[in-house]
């Protein structure tokens, strides 16, 4: 699919303290080459959206994107990026989907089935959900609405993923997985030691 891909990792990590939590040890791998593995098959070319020094990111062979917009505004700023990125340099992808970097155990068919919803529903978007939660910065974007998100970025100061997709047709996919949520992510150290007994479960069913 011509899909392109955006890794999000331009927040501050404030509740690990600061810092790239991507790069915390996870099965003695940073949680960001788990999250590769998972999403770089899906998607026709992957970016990584992180701000300040981008040399820190250069092991992964991976283009480093700022925010386009200043401020530390949040995962929508990472979508207009990765929108205004692959207009310029993947002109064949008219779609972007995102990911966080904190989610270590994303689905191996997740691109496929939210183009397939999009497609089979007529949507503008579609965005991933477990349970009953939606996962917002999880989703598949039109590269065409960039222009779009900007001007309600800066001239409404959009911070929300929600209130700007609540202007589109989204679809929802729903991902269930009876050992762990797909879209589990580590925003503590004790999310870090659930991840590390789960992925521990996973090596010795393998």
């Amino acid at each position: 699919m011509n899909v392109a891909g955006i890794l999000l990792a331009g927040g501050l990590s404030r509740r690990m303290g600061g810092g790239d939590k991507n790069q915390l040890d996870l099965g003695n791998r940073a949680i960001l080459d788990h999250v590769i593995d998972r999403v770089k098959p899906q998607v026709s070319t992957l970016i990584l959206n992180a701000n300040g020094d981008a040399t820190r990111f250069a092991g992964y062979q991976l283009p480093v994107v700022a925010d386009v917009v200043d401020g530390y505004a949040g995962p929508l700023a990472g979508i207009l990026t990765g929108m205004v990125w692959a207009a310029e340099h993947a002109p064949d992808c008219p779609w972007l989907a995102s990911f966080p970097t904190d989610a270590p155990f994303l689905p191996l068919d997740l691109v496929a089935r939210l183009k397939a919803a999009i497609d089979e529903q007529g949507a503008n978007m579609a965005c991933a959900m477990s349970g009953d939660r939606t996962h917002p910065p999880i989703a598949i974007w039109p590269v065409e609405l960039r222009d779009d998100l900007r001007k309600a970025m800066i001239d409404e100061e959009m911070r929300k993923i929600d209130r700007w997709t609540a202007r589109y047709k989204i679809v929802h996919v729903s991902f269930d997985d009876p050992g762990m949520d797909p879209f589990f992510n580590i925003n503590r150290a004790e999310n870090l030691e659930e991840a590390e007994r789960y992925l521990a479960g996973l090596k010795g069913v393998a």
